[in-house]
């Protein structure tokens, strides 16, 4: 019999906490910028008449900070019409593998999963991107991923300020009620004119801010398109940017805004990259160059970030008593 420890949504959210993720995002893709962890392009299946699609991203460690090998396996769904329904739009699971028999060892709600580990590498890459006197943020987007990276990114610099747009203005009201620094404002240009950090988490198929709303100095996490049909930013802010990503393959073929200034000639390929960021972490490339350089952080999601923040989540539990143990 092989036992597995299954941890609900709940399990993770009480096991994951954002500082330690954050922590378990910056070793895992320096990790992998060292060539000591391992993932391919996810795989995504688009049936023609279905309400959204599902992806399987697989990925793969020896051993990091003292955390055992694994296989591990991200099957999740996006189903775009889930807030209608008061559900997260990614539903799935993180399976844990023992690297040396392949058994299972762990399954995990994807969803809490991914909420937690996307706003981790945001605040990671925030904090060696962003300038240290940044003092405002601007979050566009109030849901899920909105909320997740409020909670991340509050103590990331001192912030004096903290803007969130949403088109339903109710729901930016219900995120900023808990922070107060934090306000709501009635259009994206009104966030996002002045700040310094701003994050995209929607799900738009459209250009959520414009290069001339940017100020000189700025830095844009961009997390919330996952597709090539869905884009938040413009071509002219990924022309003038400073280009960091989490997978340069996945950047080349899951990044609508990239692919889209390919093919207006507006970047020179991948060339316009300046690093993924896990060759900054480890020291390989270099971050930002000067106070006024605008820089984007692209972030897709790959298979490790899921595989450290799933191994941290079992260790936690673990250790409190947390989850439910089966038989397979």
């Amino acid at each position: 019999m092989t036992r597995v420890l299954v941890l609900s949504n709940a399990d993770v959210q009480a096991s994951l906490a954002p500082s330690d993720c954050e922590r378990a995002m910056t070793a895992v893709l320096a990790a992998h910028a060292r060539g000591e962890a391992y993932f391919p392009l996810r795989s995504v299946v688009v049936p023609p008449d279905a309400p959204g699609f599902i992806g399987l991203m697989p990925a793969y460690s020896g051993g990091l900070d003292g955390a055992p090998g694994a296989f591990a396996l991200k099957a999740l769904c996006l189903i775009p019409s889930n807030p209608q329904r008061g559900l997260d739009t990614h539903q799935g699971t993180v399976t844990l593998f023992d690297h040396e028999t392949g058994r299972p060892t762990a399954i995990l709600d994807a969803s809490a999963v991914t909420e937690i580990r996307t706003a981790a590498v945001t605040t990671a890459a925030t904090r060696v991107l962003a300038r240290e006197d940044s003092r405002v943020l601007a979050i566009l987007g109030a849901g899920v991923q909105g909320r997740s990276h409020l909670r991340a990114l509050e103590d990331v610099r001192d912030w004096e300020e903290i803007r969130v747009f949403s088109p339903t203005q109710a729901h930016a009201e219900a995120l900023t009620s808990g922070s107060p620094k934090a306000r709501t404002c009635t259009t994206a240009r009104e966030a996002v004119d002045g700040a310094d950090v701003i994050v995209t988490a929607t799900n738009s198929r459209e250009p959520v801010l414009a290069r001339d709303w940017l100020s000189a100095g700025a830095h844009v996490n961009a997390v919330g398109a996952s597709m090539p049909s869905a884009r938040e930013l413009d071509v002219a802010t990924v022309a003038a940017a400073a280009l960091f990503c989490d997978s340069v393959e996945s950047l080349r073929n899951e990044a609508a805004e990239f692919r889209l200034a390919i093919e207006e000639g507006a970047v020179a390929g991948e060339d316009h990259v300046r690093a993924e960021i896990g060759e900054v972490f480890a020291g390989i490339k270099a971050g930002r160059a000067d106070e006024t350089e605008l820089t984007v952080f692209r972030s897709l999601g790959v298979g490790v970030e899921d595989l450290a923040a799933a191994q941290l989540a079992v260790a936690t539990a673990e250790q409190r008593g947390l989850g439910t143990e089966v038989e397979l």
